[in-house]
């Protein structure tokens, strides 16, 4: 290419005459746009933190997602009391993948007689009752059972399992049976009449992704089982590691933490410590158990691979000022107060410096614990804000909003005790593609609209800057097949979170922080089975637009029918991009007028475009979308948008 086109400036007239010229050499049904750009019309910094992801203990986000614990129930939380025939048929439990929907109780299920296994709530391990296994002149092998484990073959895996007991019971076989009758075996041979740790490791000889686990002696007498613990031994301070590898690709620089719903029911003590001593509880918001595996330690351990931000909600609900304020302590506090000694004797001496809090979550909801009426709960958050403040001046704090009186309220009597104010926002799905796909943009330009109307109107507002954190924002429709709210995504659905996205660059004054949620399985962008784990089609323009997206917004005055753009310059004002969301089925192309801004021509494009809205990834399967990269080379000819794509463009400015 000669010197003269690589620097042509990009200013293409556009006329009605010569756009039916035009026309006629493209094909029949495409249309010819122009756009045009001028870059010395900036909005605000995008602030990385609109890139923010929420991960809560709910259904199969944390646990069965992220956590590469293998057992379910491990520590009883359940009475185990269930017999059945262990060969049965392909419907029976046994080979169930879960999560056991026909179970009122445990995962766990007996070997043998029923009545060989008992609880004892008088001397548990943990939580309020351990299973005391004993033998009986009716059954040879007496124990336990799981199903719905996932091996690979040639994995490495490792665990524990703590028990006490006779030794006349020993040999005890920890059997791992696939679902085609291949067998993985270890005996453990010693035992105390104390609880006692023993570890195990093997590598799978085979693949399934519905294994089996038995416990159980053939011997006599009896033991407890206090707790055990199952992980691929790749894992990663306990993270499931092709999980941390997807957020890792997403690169979201900030994660909101521990809920959500689940937070106002939630004691934060009670993930501190021993991990097997740890009680399980009730998930107080949702189904399920709490194991509470992952408390703070682990949650921050997480945020460090991934290098983000934490953000942890704490408890407004039925916590107390004292509670909150202890918490705050012992992520922020010195070695030498009494919160932060503990943290020390827990494994981390040195603060965890957590700057970004949310000061309770929903509490606006009849559904959330610990509802009240919207006056006494400003008292109660003016109470928590002060309180965290005397523990930390310099945590950030985000406040419970909700448009309307709500938010109103807060912001006229509270706006002295927060740094951000809180909204959400979910949309369902609409039968035309259009309308489906520009909710969640009309949804964030609904809120953003609301909260600069009051930064007109309320007295209190003068001289702040209190932007808005949509800490929860996403689509929520559809069977929850990877488990409780666990969501398939369709493309038509990438879509719409790209379109959103645009609405956020082009409102970046007023949006400070966003949190996609959420991220794994859980109307999550990531999916996993017990082996497997991909990106849904969410969670593809959220990585495409946090990697590659510039952050200086360029305003577009123009809108376009069926197409939303987005531009934004680097910080060093060397490249733009420019991005495109085509919602309808027809392609289009693109004439670029940059008014006296030169570009070069040859560019690096990346694209997400399927021609079926309603196509699907799965995890394991070769996904039907993805992020193709390519170069571009820009030309008179124009852009080409396929239908239903998202085009990210990136250009090198000449100087």
């Amino acid at each position: 290419m000669n010197k003269s086109i690589s620097s042509f400036s990009l200013k293409i007239v556009f006329i009605i005459s010569t756009l039916f010229l035009v026309q006629c050499s493209q094909s029949k049904d495409e249309a010819i746009i122009k756009v045009e750009i001028d870059i010395c019309k900036r909005g605000a910094p995008i602030e990385k933190y609109i890139y923010g992801q929420f991960i809560e203990h709910l259904g199969k986000c944390i646990y069965g997602g992220i956590w590469a614990e293998m057992i379910e129930d491990r520590k009883f939380y359940y009475p185990v009391t269930w017999e059945f025939d262990p060969y049965g048929t392909d419907d029976d439990p046994f080979w169930s993948t879960g999560p056991y929907p026909y179970l009122k109780s445990s995962p766990w299920q007996v070997i043998g007689d029923q009545n060989t296994v008992t609880m004892d709530n008088t001397n548990s391990f943990t939580g309020d009752h351990t299973p005391i296994i004993s033998s009986s002149e009716r059954s040879r092998k007496f124990g336990i059972r799981q199903g719905g484990l996932g091996l690979v073959k040639g994995n490495k895996y490792e665990g524990r399992i703590i028990i006490s007991g006779d030794e006349s019971v020993l040999p005890i076989i920890l059997r791992l049976v696939s679902r085609a009758g291949e067998i993985i075996e270890y005996e453990q041979t010693e035992i105390n009449s104390d609880y006692t740790s023993y570890p195990m490791s093997f590598t799978s000889s085979f693949d399934c992704d519905s294994t089996t686990i038995e416990i159980f002696s053939e011997g006599k007498g009896k033991f407890g089982i206090g707790t055990l613990s199952l992980m691929p031994s790749n894992n990663i301070h306990g993270w499931r590691a092709d999980v941390v590898e997807l957020m890792r690709e997403l690169n979201a620089p900030v994660y909101r933490w521990p809920g959500g719903n689940f937070v106002s029911g939630y004691n934060w003590k009670d993930g501190i410590g021993d991990r097997d001593k740890r009680p399980p509880r009730k998930n107080p918001a949702w189904k399920g158990v709490e194991h509470n595996d992952v408390g703070i330690h682990e949650y921050m351990e997480l945020m460090e691979i991934l290098d983000a931000e934490p953000f942890i909600a704490v408890n407004t609900g039925l916590g107390t000022v004292e509670e909150v304020a202890e918490e705050i302590e012992y992520c922020n506090g010195s070695p030498e107060t009494t919160m932060g000694k503990l943290r020390a004797e827990n494994g981390h001496k040195e603060p965890y410096k957590v700057k970004w809090w949310a000061v309770g979550n929903e509490m606006y909801g009849e559904w959330q614990l610990g509802h009240m009426p919207l006056s006494d709960y400003v008292k109660k958050h003016n109470d928590m804000a002060g309180a965290i403040w005397q523990k930390d001046p310099e945590a950030q704090l985000i406040a419970v909003g909700a448009v309307g009186e709500w938010s109103e309220t807060m912001l006229s009597q509270s706006s002295d005790y927060m740094n951000l104010l809180s909204e959400h926002i979910y949309v369902k799905e609409l039968d035309d593609i259009q309308d489906h796909t520009l909710q969640l943009k009309n949804d964030i330009n609904r809120v953003a609209a609301a909260h600069r109307d009051y930064r007109k109107k309320i007295i209190n507002l003068s001289g702040k800057d209190i932007r808005i954190a949509m800490d929860e924002w996403n689509y929520w429709y559809g069977d929850y097949i990877y488990g409780e709210l666990g969501v398939r995504y369709h493309h038509k659905d990438a879509l719409g979170v790209a379109i959103g996205l645009h609405e956020y660059f082009r409102n970046s004054d007023i949006f400070f922080m966003a949190n996609y949620a959420q991220t794994v399985n859980v109307i999550g962008c990531i999916k996993t089975t017990p082996i497997h784990s991909g990106f849904d089609a969410t969670g593809l323009p959220l990585k495409l637009y946090r990697n590659q997206f510039g952050s200086i917004p360029v305003f577009i005055e123009e809108k376009y029918e069926d197409l939303d753009i987005a531009a934004a310059l680097n910080t060093s004002m060397d490249k733009i991009t420019i991005s495109f969301v085509n919602i309808n089925q027809e392609p289009t192309t693109i004439n670029l007028d940059l008014g006296e801004t030169s570009i070069l021509p040859e560019g690096r494009q990346w694209m997400i475009q399927n021609n079926d809205p309603e196509a699907y990834n799965v995890p394991g399967e070769e996904p039907s979308i993805k992020i193709q990269e390519s170069e571009v080379l820009l030309s008179q000819d124009g852009l080409n948008i396929p239908g239903y794509a998202i085009l990210l463009v990136e250009f090198n400015i000449l100087k």
